[in-house]
């Protein structure tokens, strides 16, 4: 896409507090911290829907991650935008609740930063997707504690972010017990 159509990010100092807009391919290349949100579906046995990364993504593609995540859009609340993009990514909506949020950098290999303010969006769903091909290249559902243990013995087959935030998402549910 073009620059002047890209999508515009929400930059935000560490209290989150709106400072302007840029687009995103931009914030990544200069590590701008930004607004974002990771969505986090659960089926009734309470395993956690992952998602495989489209191929032809322009950053870790192929890798596995969390059920969505994006970037909230100026005047959007984090509720809205998790709702949007989970029908854009995986082909469905679901009610959503704001658990915890915190800010956390990621480096590529591409040269470009992941630096955001993440919101953790939690939502259940029991039934099959209806993934987006140009998002999504596969999707399975699969316990916290396999995906623990995967991360640790496989951490090349997920995304950089993801291990960041499957960690402090992870640690909140644990809290809550």
């Amino acid at each position: 896409m073009p620059r002047e159509q890209e999508e515009k990010v929400i930059l935000v100092n560490r209290k989150d507090e709106v400072l302007g807009l840029m687009p995103k391919m931009e914030a990544h290349e200069k590590a701008k911290l930004h607004r974002a949100f990771s969505v986090f579906i659960y089926n009734d046995k309470n395993e956690l829907m992952l998602q495989q990364r489209a191929l032809s993504k322009y950053h870790t593609p192929g890798l596995w991650t969390n059920t969505c995540c994006s970037h909230q859009r100026l005047g959007e609340t984090n509720i809205e935008a998790g709702k949007r993009r989970l029908q854009e990514e995986m082909g469905f909506t679901t009610n959503l609740q704001e658990t915890i949020s915190f800010i956390y950098e990621a480096p590529f290999e591409n040269g470009l930063t992941e630096h955001e303010y993440d919101y953790i969006l939690v939502g259940k769903y029991n039934d099959d997707p209806n993934p987006n091909p140009d998002e999504v290249a596969n999707w399975k559902w699969i316990s916290l504690e396999d995906v623990k243990k995967d991360i640790k013995e496989n951490p090349n087959l997920y995304t950089a972010w993801f291990k960041i935030i499957f960690e402090k998402h992870y640690e909140n549910m644990l809290s809550k017990k």
